[in-house]
């Protein structure tokens, strides 16, 4: 099952190496995603209200790909008023990707048919066949590289990443 807890723990102890905090506490039942948020760059999560485990990856993703002096002021609320907030979603949604890879986890973890308007299994498909989304950005950012530029930018083709936290 995607769903299982030892993914879950998996992410959670993958993103706290990153230094990326991830917090559980009791959250209030509107969140945008049930049972998690982003609260000054740091994931607070319920694990009583979590319906998506997965979802920790993918906004640890959105923390991971914003400037680095920017991470600390990243909150729900401002995620989507952000000036380059649809390439940062690209990012966070390829960002993710690789983590699965990287973890051994899954896609579907984190692409479930309840996530990206019931496009995540299709999604996670179109990424599993090499045609992916959101590359051009990481390779931007100088977090991997699009896989027919990766020897020229000697960087580690996608989804391998050179760097998880963009700087």
């Amino acid at each position: 099952m995607v769903n299982d807890t030892t993914y879950f723990d998996t992410a959670v102890a993958f993103i706290r190496s990153l230094g990326i905090t991830v917090r559980f506490e009791t959250l209030p039942a509107d969140t945008f995603l049930p049972g998690i948020l982003i609260a000054q760059g740091e994931i607070i999560a319920d694990k009583n209200q979590l319906l998506f485990p997965g979802d920790i990856l993918h906004e640890a993703g959105h923390i991971a790909v914003v400037p680095a002096a920017e991470r600390a002021t990243l909150h729900n609320d401002n995620i989507a008023n952000r000036p380059f907030r649809e390439a940062e979603e690209m990012m966070a949604i390829a960002w993710s990707f690789a983590a699965t890879v990287h973890l051994g986890i899954h896609p579907y973890f984190v692409f479930h048919e309840n996530g990206y308007k019931g496009g995540g299994p299709q999604m996670a498909d179109e990424f599993i066949a090499g045609r992916y989304l959101g590359v051009p950005m990481l390779q931007f950012a100088g977090m991997s590289a699009e896989p027919h530029q990766a020897f020229h930018l000697g960087r580690p083709a996608f989804p391998q990443m050179a760097k998880w936290l963009r700087d």
